[in-house]
């Protein structure tokens, strides 16, 4: 058996297919396309304050997050990573993250590792 180079597909035709190739024919030899950059992550929060909520909850324990000062789109998104990131349950409400049970340290540390310079456990 013989190597053989890989097939070429079969050049397509028309004005721009030869309007194209005319420009690729200009390109140097060994031109690689430069891979565009991935886009860069959104900035973290500069503050964020944790603080545990009872009341109006039929005693059950929820941990909030609030001042975080992002919107409405992010803020979900930070819900949902937070939720995977501790795997608990938790929801957004209005400008704040609330979080089943008692999460205040590990909170804080998720949130340390995203960025945010001050976290305020309260």
């Amino acid at each position: 058996m013989s190597r053989r180079d890989p097939p070429k597909p079969p050049a397509a035709t028309g004005p721009f297919n030869e309007a194209f190739a005319k420009l690729r024919d200009r390109l140097p030899e060994g031109h690689v396309p430069a891979a565009p950059e991935p886009p860069a992550p959104p900035a973290a929060p500069a503050r964020a304050v944790i603080r545990i909520e009872r009341k109006g909850r039929g005693g059950k324990e929820v941990t909030v997050v609030e001042k975080l000062g992002l919107a409405p789109a992010a803020l979900a998104g930070w819900a949902d990573a937070a939720k995977r990131a501790l795997g608990c349950g938790g929801a957004v409400e209005g400008d704040a993250i609330a979080l089943q049970g008692d999460q205040r340290d590990r909170v804080r540390a998720w949130l340390e590792a995203r960025g945010v310079r001050k976290v305020t456990v309260g």
